[in-house]
């Protein structure tokens, strides 16, 4: 008997089959409100990665340097993630969407708090950003489990025809938690000076997700398993490894995949870590008025994964798909100018950059489920978005700020416009059915 065959006849498991059906509200709000906190958590970290990480935990570099290996630190939760997403996937996949996804909250969770807790280099020494990179391994493992279940609660809970709007709710969860990290950062400013910050203030918004992880958890155990997951039981349709049947059947998904989402990881992390670090190192703006320009950009990102939901009800989750990557190609064009050209004209990258990612990223989640069949889904959604993440989230605060170093800043445009080309190409590569 395996791990996971003694794990689905667990009293945790057992009831799958049991109680009454989700309500939309319970299904919508638990995805939400998971991924919410996964973020929070996840965006925390890449705002302190700019504002005081290179100062507390690299302090013996130059600042290019410093921040260079702030966004290292930043990186290795992106490798992390595919590791998460297969093992947090086989258990998501045999065990239960339900299950799985609470173990994963509470992975990002722990991991999160400890950064808060963490000693500097200045008091431990090279051990502190040793301690750091663990931590962000942990967050990026977390992650790595939590997006694809959380997806995929809401999607296998949908009413026909109404895939692509419920799989965009879980997808708010990126812009809400980018607009709390980002806040409780700016609150913290109006309430202590930078060096309060640096001193220990830095430590709450890491110590306090404690009560968003309670939150969290309380919700996410009150809901039942999904209609999906429960039909492949009945059928016994499971598979005993997922990920051996994933790469042994479903191999074009997965590499189509990764690729259709590489633009929107891309256009991300240049609009909101990399912008960041632009904002306050290069431009020397104040750290206030860089954290604004990152909310309202947040606000504009939530804004606009409904309105992709409802687009694609209309024309169609692969037209819109196209529509908004041929959009981000030709806005890359402009990522010269609008950077060059004073803070004005950076409030304007940072509106359109992440009006175009809530289009883009408010479809992703159910396109990149679309191709795999129930008894894979979780660990092929997980490992294709979080591969993803590899090539197109991991490295762009890195990449950008070393294209703009040593090439200018139109070689970050045309970094982003490559990613948009090669994105198209494997939508259009896609079947109907596959995105």
């Amino acid at each position: 008997m395996t791990m996971s065959d003694t794990l689905s006849t667990s009293p945790t498991a057992a009831p799958l089959n049991k109680g009454p059906l989700n309500s939309p509200a319970r299904v919508l709000l638990a995805s939400l409100v998971g991924t919410t906190i996964e973020f929070f958590d996840f965006y925390v970290y890449a705002t302190a990665a700019v504002l005081v990480f290179p100062a507390l935990f690299f302090p013996n570099t130059d600042p290019t340097t410093a921040l260079l290996a702030s966004f290292a630190t930043f990186s290795i939760a992106f490798f992390a993630r595919p590791l998460g997403a297969v093992v947090f996937g086989h258990f998501g996949d045999r065990v239960g969407r339900k299950t799985t996804l609470v173990a994963a909250l509470l992975t990002m969770g722990v991991s999160t708090v400890i950064i808060g807790l963490l000693p500097t280099y200045e008091q431990i020494g090279v051990i502190a950003p040793l301690l750091l990179a663990l931590c962000r391994f942990g967050q990026g493992f977390g992650l790595g489990g939590e997006w694809g279940g959380a997806v995929l609660l809401a999607t296998e809970n949908a009413p026909e025809g109404k895939r692509s709007w419920y799989g965009m709710f879980p997808q708010l969860g990126a812009p809400v938690g980018l607009f709390l990290s980002s806040g409780a950062f700016w609150l913290l400013l109006h309430l202590m000076t930078q060096e309060q910050l640096l001193s220990w203030g830095w430590r709450i918004p890491f110590i306090a997700s404690i009560i968003l992880i309670a939150v969290g958890l309380w919700v996410r155990l009150s809901i039942t398993e999904t209609p999906a997951f429960q039909k492949a039981i009945d059928k016994h349709e499971r598979v005993d490894v997922p990920v051996m049947e994933l790469f042994r059947n479903h191999k074009r998904s997965l590499f189509l995949g990764t690729f259709v989402a590489l633009a929107t990881f891309v256009l991300f992390y240049i609009g909101s870590a990399y912008l960041l670090s632009y904002n306050v190192k290069v431009l020397k703006i104040p750290f206030l008025d860089a954290l604004e320009i990152q909310i309202v950009g947040s606000v504009m990102f939530g804004i606009f994964i409904p309105i992709a939901g409802k687009l694609a009800e209309r024309f169609g989750r692969r037209e819109v798909l196209i529509a908004t990557t041929v959009l981000i190609g030709i806005f890359s064009f402009f990522l010269n100018g609008l950077m060059t050209s004073g803070e004005g004209a950076i409030f304007v990258f940072a509106i359109i950059a992440m009006a175009l990612m809530g289009l883009t990223y408010g479809l992703i989640g159910t396109a990149l489920a679309a191709p795999f069949p129930t008894n894979v889904r979780y660990t092929g959604s997980s490992i294709t978005f979080n591969l993803a993440g590899i090539f197109g989230a991991s490295l762009a605060p890195y990449a950008a700020t070393w294209l703009q170093v040593n090439y200018g800043m139109a070689y970050v445009g045309y970094y982003l416009g490559a990613a948009a080309v090669i994105t198209l190409i494997c939508i259009l590569l896609s079947g109907k059915d596959e995105v």
